[in-house]
């Protein structure tokens, strides 16, 4: 890929070697094709800039561009003004930025939409979308692991709402679609309070799935892969069953999810709620949380630091990874599609642990080679004990997406990646983590 500032134009090319220059797609009813630059434009560039001459102001804008400029062309009208003091280790918020452009929709086609989790990694591009879009959005987060900061840029904007609270406890609000994301989805996280977690992925869900049942909502819960525990069936259907460990380390999440699942098709079955379950596979992307322990984050993270890369077990287990954008296409489509019955969404590449640690390990050099970074030694890739219950195989069948939904994942593993190094070096840069 070309820097713009050599005024080449920037291709993101897909698995089949198509340029992306959207996301989403107009079907079911429903248009939620966005452009990629706008998507890009409210996550791949700095939080704030360095206080300093007019000068050094010019140049470090330069190097922002530089750095950026690889993934994103979007308006800079749109980019916060905030200031950061680098002597005095402050920062000098301001609301003094515009709002990326949204469609303005007429009343008839805008929907009112609550996510639930909407601060966390996939709730906050899915509230971006939605957004663009034009539709109104309210985000109900108790920020354990979301962070107001992945969705700041839209607090104030008149079509968006931010609420603090815990969906453990009732929530009331007039609504057309809930997405419940709410619930903490990496292992340290979800085992920190493993009660807690049980107690969200139940009384959340029944509490949400009250409120649809109150305004007649349609209802999508984004249920895991994890609901198949560690399976003896590869890749694992939707009409797959599991084999999970009832009382180990990762019950509270795996068990949690599938009665969650059992409660939603109870609302359905016995009072007619339109439900939708989304059973995502491993996602990564940028926004994604660098300390929650997930595979993709800690490879990335390690290398951009000169650390050596951490293996769990022998390297030989493998995973498929799919990229934040496609599912959102995924859920989205599911959300406005006929289909009730669980889904699985997911990218069917698969890699073993210890492959995709080599391939994070080469993008994260070309990277720093193309902005002139030199290394003092290679990252080296290092093996530990697996941890308990850690599934040896992860896969999608994604057969019933295909066909119910017309969805399927455009992204390539190392298209996506490269995104989300450069996000993570742009946050090491500006000190954010």
């Amino acid at each position: 890929m070309a820097n713009i500032l050599s005024g080449k134009t920037i291709q993101t090319m897909d698995k089949n070697g198509q340029e992306i220059k959207s996301v989403g797609f107009q079907r079911f009813g429903f248009d939620c094709e966005v452009a990629l630059d706008s998507l890009r434009s409210l996550y791949l560039r700095s939080h704030y800039v360095v206080s300093a001459s007019e000068s050094q102001v010019q140049e470090l804008d330069a190097k922002e561009e530089e750095g950026h400029g690889y993934l994103t062309q979007g308006p800079n009208a749109y980019q916060s003004k905030s200031i950061f003091h680098p002597h005095t280790q402050s920062i000098s918020y301001t609301t003094l930025s515009r709002f990326a452009p949204v469609k303005l929709l007429p009343a008839s086609s805008r929907k009112r939409v609550l996510v639930t989790g909407g601060a966390g990694f996939v709730g906050s591009h899915l509230v971006d979308r939605l957004m663009l879009l034009g539709h109104e959005v309210t985000v109900l987060d108790n920020f354990f692991t979301g962070s107001k900061t992945t969705v700041s840029h839209w607090v104030g904007h008149p079509n968006f709402e931010l609420v603090r609270h815990d969906v453990v406890e009732p929530f009331m609000i007039e609504c057309d679609q809930i997405y419940h994301l709410a619930c903490p989805a990496s292992p340290p996280h979800y085992q920190f309070n493993a009660v807690k977690t049980i107690k969200t992925s139940f009384i959340g869900t029944l509490n949400m799935l009250g409120l649809a049942k109150r305004t007649k909502a349609r209802f999508l819960i984004s249920s895991t892969s994890e609901v198949y525990g560690d399976p003896e069936v590869h890749p694992q259907p939707e009409d797959y069953w599991g084999h999970v460990n009832p009382i180990g380390p990762r019950a509270c999440y795996d068990e949690g999810k599938r009665v969650a699942e059992t409660l939603t098709y109870g609302f359905h079955n016995q009072d007619g709620v339109d439900v939708r379950v989304a059973r995502i596979f491993n996602t990564y992307g940028p926004r994604m949380n660098p300390h929650d322990g997930r595979v993709v984050s800690n490879f990335i993270v390690q290398a951009l630091r000169g650390e050596d890369m951490t293996v769990y077990g022998d390297g030989k287990q493998t995973r498929s990874f799919q990229y934040i954008h496609d599912l959102i296409d995924g859920l989205i489509a599911l959300m406005n599609s006929d289909e009730t019955r669980p889904v699985n969404i997911g990218n069917g590449d698969e890699f073993t642990i210890g492959e995709f640690a080599e391939l994070v390990r080469e993008i994260v050099e070309k990277v720093q080679k193309e902005d002139g970074i030199k290394l003092e030694r290679r990252v080296q890739i290092v093996y530990k004990p697996i941890p308990t219950d850690d599934p040896q195989k992860r896969r999608p069948d994604t057969t019933r997406a295909k066909n119910s939904l017309g969805w399927q994942p455009r992204w390539s593993v190392r298209m996506g990646l490269e995104e989300m190094v450069r996000y993570y070096k742009a946050m090491i840069s500006e000190g954010s983590m």
